[in-house]
């Protein structure tokens, strides 16, 4: 196993191209270094599909969640799940007392604290790494880092529950709920289950299942999948809409009572109760 995933260098690679655009969405002056060995041959083997704009988008949508919710409330701890090789810590604006939770697994911390260490990237919040088995009990790693369950919290959670089962994803959302303070908050994305099924969307699907990181869960009810595991949906959007890629995102949003039709679900959610 690598010790930085397949996803966090694709990803990463994807947000290396997107900083280099004239259009750019966001720049991310580290990404191109933490993108090896594979993050661009990767990229290529994945093409098409709408991968590259959908990447894109959605990291100025957590962007705009993070700086908006850190404007908007009281809240001063983010904790990013599954981390990879994000630098959000690094290139956003953050409140002097912001605490940023960075949780992966120990090997992939350890390889980006000497990638970012070489390049001398200094971060603007209060940076921590959290080395934990994300497939066991980490929120206690989490609190021995300095998390405080009775803080309201900003979890971000980009890429995951793509390569969760739906039990596997629902745990997430109740696990992250019973940690969340009120007025806490969550941002992250979900597939549409027709897009699993998909005969346009098969090629690329198959790649990632021969590569070992398939996509296998989806929801074309997101609102009520987080509603009925602890949270409440604020703000539901789809690339491509008003203020989420508009002009950027190759293919017509389709109408929200159109069955069958492929969906990637961009969700800002507050804890419920």
């Amino acid at each position: 196993m690598h010790a930085v995933s397949y996803t966090a260098q694709w990803m990463a690679a994807a947000r290396a191209l997107e900083s280099e655009r004239e259009d750019a969405l966001y720049i991310d002056p580290l990404a191109r270094e933490l993108a090896a060995p594979k993050g661009f041959e990767l990229i290529d083997r994945y093409e098409g599909g709408g991968l590259l704009p959908f990447i894109s988008i959605r990291t100025r949508f957590l962007d705009d969640a993070i700086t908006s919710v850190l404007a908007d409330t009281e809240v001063r701890q983010v904790v990013l799940i599954a981390a990879g090789m994000d630098t959000r810590a690094f290139r956003l604006d953050w409140p002097e007392d912001t605490a940023v939770f960075e949780v992966d697994h120990g090997p992939l911390i350890e390889e980006k604290r000497r990638r970012l260490d070489r390049l001398g990237a200094r971060s603007g919040a209060d940076r921590r790494e959290v080395s934990a088995d994300l497939t066991g009990e980490w929120l206690p790693d989490l609190e021995r880092a300095g998390f405080d369950r009775t803080r309201p919290t900003l979890w971000i959670a980009e890429a995951l529950t793509f390569f969760l089962t739906e039990e596997q994803t629902a745990a997430l959302l109740r696990l992250l709920a019973s940690a969340s303070a009120p007025g806490s908050r969550l941002a992250f994305d979900i597939l549409g289950r027709a897009l699993l099924r998909s005969p346009f969307s098969k090629p690329f699907l198959d790649k990632l299942a021969a590569d070992g990181t398939p996509w296998i869960f989806g929801s074309d009810e997101p609102e009520e999948f987080v509603q009925a595991h602890g949270w409440k949906v604020t703000d539901l959007k789809e690339p491509g809409q008003p203020g989420v890629g508009e002009g950027r995102w190759p293919y017509e949003v389709q109408p929200r009572n159109r069955r069958g039709a492929n969906r990637l679900w961009l969700i800002q959610a507050e804890v419920a109760g």
